[in-house]
């Protein structure tokens, strides 16, 4: 998800999304609703059909459903690493609340995908399982965490190493692109730096599972306390200051925040739409930010970076959706 799509852009016929509506189970569907509000960045018009999916299985019969009826769909998990359109999507949002886990004695963990990272961190410390500690306050699901390839420098105090959640994968469980479900590994997920195989792909994971180690509890909690300081002191906190992540990819040996912020460009705005003071590579939303105050800003840091530097800035976040306004 690092360009824009052309997904969620075409208006769908009303017997077409009733269509698909009745596939659904009613209790869990929503209709003309904003999907701002479950959005890291809250930005982002209504949702022709907006589902919450309650299972892995439920989140891939989903999918089936608007396939079936040749309607877009797209599955939200926390909401990071997305810009959604003012105009919102039309078709289907699938947000992903699939979040049983099973633990193992052997220290395997069999996560749904909707599983937010923050509590099964806390739940794998609390039965001393170590391995996901490391990745303590980063806003993802377990799809997304593996979808990118989730990472962090750690442990402290050297940070000498990047730390990356393929490093306690096992297997998952997906649903391909052309509809059935399997089970799949490291080699097919294709673990690289920001990217795995579900970047190119339109394969949706269902379930995660980690192989984790035996570890000391004060040990863990040691990382969970320092990762939590550490980030807390360079990321804008998304209580205050909503925000969809890093916004361009890294540049190796040069880093595209550092770019930014050599241009002078922190704290610059337009609208509501801010380069953080704290992080060059984040933007905020200050409050009623639009995403096209958004696609503005990243457009003029591009710009600056391109005059001044010769590097052209790629996003790294997703553009969802209609950019017309709603």
């Amino acid at each position: 998800m690092t360009t824009a799509t052309n997904r969620g852009t075409t208006i769908v016929p009303e017997p077409v999304l009733n269509a698909v509506a009745s596939r659904l189970d009613p209790s869990r569907l929503h209709r003309a609703t904003r999907i701002a509000p479950y959005t890291a960045f809250r930005i982002g018009g209504p949702a022709d059909l907006l589902y919450d999916a309650a299972t892995g299985d439920d989140l891939a019969d989903a999918i089936d459903s608007a396939e079936t009826e040749g309607v877009d769909w797209f599955v939200l998990g926390l909401g990071a690493n997305v810009l959604v359109g003012d105009g919102g999507f039309r078709g289907l949002v699938i947000r992903n609340l699939a979040r049983h886990v099973t633990w193992h004695d052997d220290g395997r963990c069999v996560a749904e995908s909707g599983t937010v990272m923050g509590d099964l961190i806390r739940d794998a410390v609390a039965r001393g399982w170590s391995g996901l500690e490391h990745y303590v306050g980063i806003p993802s699901t377990v799809g997304g965490a593996i979808w990118q390839n989730l990472h962090f420098l750690s442990p402290a105090p050297e940070r000498e190493r990047t730390m990356f959640i393929a490093e306690v994968f096992e297997a998952c469980r997906v649903r391909h692109e052309r509809g059935e479900r399997a089970t799949v590994d490291a080699g097919y997920v294709g673990f690289g730096y920001d990217d795995t195989v579900f970047h190119h792909t339109r394969d949706i994971v269902l379930d995660v599972t980690f192989r984790l180690a035996a570890g000391d509890r004060g040990a863990m909690h040691r990382i969970l306390q320092e990762n939590l300081s550490w980030r807390g002191a360079r990321h804008p906190w998304l209580e205050h200051h909503p925000s969809a992540g890093s916004i361009f990819r890294k540049i190796e040996g040069v880093g595209a925040g550092r770019l930014v912020d050599q241009c002078g460009l922190k704290g610059h705005r337009i609208g509501d739409a801010q380069i953080s003071h704290i992080h060059a590579n984040i933007m905020v939303n200050l409050g009623q930010a639009t995403a096209v105050d958004v696609r503005a800003l990243i457009a003029h840091a591009q710009d600056a970076v391109f005059e001044k530097f010769g590097h052209r800035l790629q996003p790294e976040i997703g553009f969802i959706g209609s950019f017309e306004p709603g």
